[in-house]
């Protein structure tokens, strides 16, 4: 009998190895349609950017159903520790999470994570009792050092986030899985399909997508094509693939040739 290929994640077991961002999309009807066609069933929520309690205006939550799909809150557009912790205990008192993403910026130029920052907040959120999942870099000695502190799941870059570069370092990345005891998730810089079924290959355990998604020229369809690219570059994972060989090797036996 195959044995089932779950995915748990922090106090999670999620059917979806893609993970979608609800931001960036030209409104919340075309984030809702994106997110039911991507298969995901956990979504990230920039508290800072995007209104999710506010009924005055256009809520989230009338479009994504927080009791139908697990929301992460993240901490999008914060570039100190202190307004990092700040927005996730917010995000607690809102909405009762306390399964978070963090993200601590060092510049707003490339977005790449302060990692001085980031596992500071890390350790203080993990003592205040959140389960934490970190975009960082692709440094594996940053990386083990999150762990150690207490995250949930490590969330190396691609590349710079929004970018669409694809994944730039799979010597990192690979080294990163190996050595991690938590998931690991792809966090920013994914472009396409294939970079998703690329970074699944590697044997990362899910991916997280944004801006490939809703700044598609057809991000419902965009959507569809990377919940079947995870699926696909999962069971390539699973299948172990072929050993890597620079000379020719045929693919008809040679015995027995008329």
């Amino acid at each position: 009998m195959k044995k089932k290929d779950t995915f748990k994640l922090a106090n999670l077991k999620l059917k979806s190895r893609l993970i979608v961002g609800t931001g960036k999309y030209r409104n919340f009807l075309e984030a809702s349609k994106a997110i039911k066609e991507s298969g995901a069933d956990m979504v990230t929520v920039a508290v800072r950017r995007v209104n999710i309690l506010d009924k005055k205006k256009p809520t989230l939550m009338d479009y994504v159903d927080p009791k139908k799909i697990n929301y992460l809150p993240n901490t999008a557009g914060c570039f100190n520790s202190e307004d990092a912790l700040r927005t996730l205990r917010l995000a607690r008192e809102m909405g009762g999470w306390k399964t978070v993403k963090l993200e601590v910026l060092a510049n707003k130029r490339n977005l790449f994570p302060d990692m001085i920052e980031t596992i500071k907040s890390t350790k203080v959120l993990v003592e205040e009792g959140f389960r934490v999942l970190v975009y960082c870099s692709d440094d594996p000695i940053q990386a083990k050092k999150l762990e150690d502190v207490g995250a949930s799941a490590i969330m190396p870059l691609a590349s710079p986030i929004g970018s669409g570069l694809g994944i730039q370092n799979k010597i990192n990345i690979s080294i990163i899985i190996k050595n991690s005891k938590v998931p690991v998730i792809i966090d920013a810089g994914i472009g396409t399909a294939s970079d998703a079924t690329i970074a699944m290959e590697l044997g990362c355990d899910g991916v997280l997508i944004n801006s490939a998604i809703a700044k598609a020229k057809n991000p419902i369809l965009m959507a569809r094509s990377f919940k079947n690219a995870v699926i696909s570059g999962r069971e390539a994972f699973l299948a172990g693939r072929m050993k890597k060989n620079f000379l020719g090797n045929p693919s008809s036996p040679l015995a027995g040739l008329i």
